[in-house]
């Protein structure tokens, strides 16, 4: 523990101080109690590495317009390396999630191993609704609450955001109960991959999350997420 965050570029002055609220953060016991135990048991193939092991900000462009909102770190990925989707093995989460978003030319690089791979996202910004990694990636529903505040701040300090894409159910009841703070209703159901959520600014949409469960029995393909990401590049674009 305690390297430098790998920061894609530097970083406007109200994004870098809620990085740094969010990195310091102690909110959750059960969840800081996890992420340090992880980081001191590691996995065999990561036993030479120091772990990162605090909460995950956000990672990408200051001036996007495409939010991608996940779910929580991995505990051998984004805890480990530091950034989100990153290191969470290969055609893993990050790596599928990565390929879709260069198909719609929002990342240079199609795989996310390590935080200093020269990856860059181009007008997207990815951010997780919980920040420490969840036991059996599971948080309570207050752990997600909580982290609300943290997304609440990010937004803020995206001014541009003009959609967002949701990574699986959680994330989009973290989102709708973070604009519900916001005096903004937006239906629980349905939630269907690539549906396209009407009531907000920004505007939603749906995806199923690139996890092994959904992309190894074929619920998730390369070319769902990949229509996700074309579809959201039309929605910006037209946006605009």
């Amino acid at each position: 523990m305690g390297r430098a965050y790998p920061a894609q570029t530097p970083l406007p002055r109200r994004l870098a101080a809620t990085h740094a609220r969010i990195i310091a953060c102690e909110a959750c016991p059960r969840l800081r109690t996890y992420c340090t135990a992880i980081a001191q048991t590691r996995r065999a193939a990561f036993r030479d590495e120091t772990y990162w092991a605090r909460p995950v900000p956000g990672y990408g462009d200051a001036r996007a317009r495409l939010l991608v909102l996940g779910l929580a770190p991995a505990a051998h990925g984004a805890n480990r390396t530091g950034r989100v989707f990153t290191g969470d093995g290969v055609n893993a989460s990050g790596d599928f999630l990565m390929r879709a978003m260069m198909a719609g030319g929002f990342t240079n690089r199609a795989t996310s191993q390590r935080p200093d791979d020269g990856l860059a996202l181009t007008d997207a910004y990815i951010a997780a609704a919980v920040r420490c990694a969840p036991p059996d990636n599971t948080p309570t529903r207050d752990e997600v609450d909580t982290c609300l505040a943290h997304l609440e701040a990010e937004l803020a300090a995206l001014p541009d955001v003009r959609l967002v894409v949701v990574l699986g159910r959680i994330a989009y009841d973290a989102w709708r109960r973070l604009m519900a703070r916001q005096g903004v209703t937006l239906p629980a159901a349905p939630f269907a991959h690539g549906h396209l959520v009407d009531g907000s600014t920004p505007r939603v949409l749906q995806s199923y999350h690139p996890s092994r469960q959904n992309t190894h029995t074929g619920r998730l393909t390369d070319a769902m997420l990949a229509d996700v990401f074309l579809e959201a590049r039309r929605q910006i674009e037209a946006a605009s």
